[in-house]
């Protein structure tokens, strides 16, 4: 063989061992990259049903203090805007 035919297989090899480690090591960032997906998808559903038990036991509470507690609508108009309107009569 001569000296050029041997360097064209020589490089032919590498580039053909480059090519398949590349693409080796591009599939498994891939892989990587979609469990870290589906670990924060996880982690988002975890913190959502926490929301939602904390929601509900808060809706628990505020029916079993409504059972003790007789609440009534505040009629002084504090929080309805009723003050801003009792400084506007005077004008």
């Amino acid at each position: 063989m001569s000296r050029a035919s041997k360097l064209t297989l020589a490089a032919t090899g590498l580039g053909t061992a480059g090519i398949v480690y590349f693409v080796h090591w591009a599939q498994e960032q891939e892989k990587m990259a979609m469990h870290k997906g589906v670990e924060r998808d996880m982690e988002k559903q975890r913190v959502r049903l926490e929301r939602q038990a904390d929601f509900e036991m808060q809706k628990a509470l505020e029916e079993e203090y409504r059972k003790l507690q007789k609440v009534s609508p505040s009629t002084d108009g504090v929080g309805s805007g009723g003050a801003d309107t009792n400084l506007n009569k005077g004008t």
